[in-house]
C-alpha cells in the first residue's frame, strides 16, 4: 500500500563522458533540459516524502476498521481458508494436508511497518490443531535495504508433522503441475528471495484489503476456476 516514489541516481549531463560529443548549439540546450530533470526529480523526491506522510495518516484510520473487521470475521467459522480457496493465485498453494490445516487458521493480519518503506509483517492466528504448538505464525519483510530481505517464525511441529518440507511430485490438478512445488509452508519458511516474493503481494495488497470479494465467490464460479473444474476439463480432453 505504499506510495513511496522510487528514487533514482542519475548522471547529469555535465558528468556525462558524451558531454563534449556536440556542437555548441545543442549543448546549450541538453545542458538547459539537464537543468529542467533536475528540477523535476527534486519535485519527485518532495512528492515521494509527501506521499508517504499521506500514507501514513490513512494507515492510522484503516487500523481501527481493519481490527473490527477481524473482530467480525471471528464468528464465521473457515473465513479465511474458504477466501484463500477461492483466491486464483492462492489455491493452487494448497494441497489436502495444508488444507486441513488452514482450516484451523482463525485471523490474519498485514501490517506495514511505521514507515512504511521499510517494510511491513504478516500474521496468521491458529487455534488448537494436530500440526504444530504455535498459536501465531509471522512473516516478517524488510525493504529498506539494496536487498530486500525476510524472516520466518520457528514453526513448531507436532511429533510426525512438517508441512511444506516434502511435496508430492505427482499433481492432479493441472494448475499446480505448471506451478513450482510450491506449497502455503514452503512458501513461509523460504527466506531466500524477498525481492521477487509475489506470494506475499497478493496476501498484502489483494486478500489482506478486500477478503470478503473471495469468501463470497459464487459456487460455479469457484468450481469452473479451481480445482473440481481443471479435473473435470483434463477428463474431457483425455476421452
Amino acid at each position: 500500500m505504499s506510495s513511496d516514489v522510487p528514487s533514482r541516481k542519475i548522471k547529469r549531463f555535465s558528468e556525462s563522458d558524451r558531454s563534449s560529443d556536440f556542437d555548441a548549439a545543442t549543448q546549450k540546450v541538453l545542458e538547459e533540459i539537464d537543468v529542467c530533470q533536475n528540477e523535476i526529480d527534486t519535485i519527485n523526491e518532495k512528492a515521494s516524502i509527501e506521499l508517504l506522510k499521506i500514507e501514513q495518516k490513512y494507515n492510522k484510520l484503516r487500523k481501527p476498521f481493519f481490527e473490527k473487521r477481524n473482530n467480525l470475521i471471528s464468528n464465521i467459522p473457515n473465513f479465511w481458508i474458504t477466501a484463500i480457496m477461492n483466491h486464483p493465485d492462492l489455491n493452487a498453494l494448497l494441497d489436502d494436508t495444508e488444507e486441513d490445516c488452514l482450516h484451523h487458521l482463525t485471523k490474519l493480519e498485514v501490517e506495514e511497518f511505521e514507515d512504511i518503506k521499510s517494510g511491513y509483517f504478516i500474521k496468521f492466528y491458529f487455534e488448537e490443531n494436530p500440526y504444530f504448538e504455535n498459536s501465531v505464525i509471522t512473516k516478517k519483510y524488510h525493504l529498506d535495504s539494496a536487498t530486500p530481505t525476510s524472516e520466518s517464525t520457528q514453526i513448531i511441529w507436532k511429533e510426525g508433522c512438517s508441512l511444506g518440507q516434502t511435496i508430492e511430485a505427482n499433481r492432479t490438478n493441472r494448475k499446480r503441475s505448471h506451478e513450482s512445488l510450491r506449497t502455503f509452508f514452503s512458501w513461509f519458511n523460504d527466506n531466500a528471495d524477498a525481492f521477487t516474493d509475489d506470494i506475499a503481494e497478493v496476501i498484502k495488497d489483494d486478500l489482506w484489503l478486500d477478503p470478503l470479494q473471495y469468501y463470497l465467490v459464487p459456487d460455479a464460479e469457484r468450481d469452473e476456476n479451481g480445482v473440481e473444474g481443471e479435473e473435470s476439463s483434463s477428463e474431457d480432453n483425455e476421452g
